[in-house]
């Protein structure tokens, strides 16, 4: 069962919100790889405080929704960092079950738009 997690209340009041009192939150695992995108808004942050799972607004069905509460793939959140502009989060997490999209992948990111192998420039 993940603890709660205490929030920097100095660092929530600089949070930039945009349209509708969202922000986007990159969800990464342990290793830094990414798994999702989703989005949060106070409410949810508070809620990732309180139970030390992440949670999420849903754009789609307007409401709340805890990662895991129909799939089990449960994510049990580690740190929250925002960037410089204090508009998104990098939400830090530990991964359980198969995984975080609900393809059953474990990450969301799987299809390459680039074709053939990058360079580096």
């Amino acid at each position: 069962m993940p603890n709660p997690i205490e929030l920097d209340t100095a660092v929530l009041e600089k949070l930039n919100f945009g349209p509708g009192g969202l922000m986007p939150a990159v969800v990464v695992d342990e290793g830094s790889r990414v798994l999702m995108v989703a989005y949060v808004d106070a409410e949810a942050i508070r809620r990732m405080g309180e139970s030390g799972r992440t949670w999420f607004y849903s754009r789609s069905r307007r409401e709340y929704w805890a990662k895991g509460d129909t799939s089990g793939n449960t994510q049990d959140v580690l740190q929250i960092l925002t960037d410089c502009d204090f508009d998104t989060l990098l939400i830090r997490v530990r991964q359980h079950g198969a995984g975080a999209c609900h393809t059953g992948s474990y990450s969301c990111f799987t299809n390459s738009v680039s074709v053939g192998a990058a360079d580096g420039a």
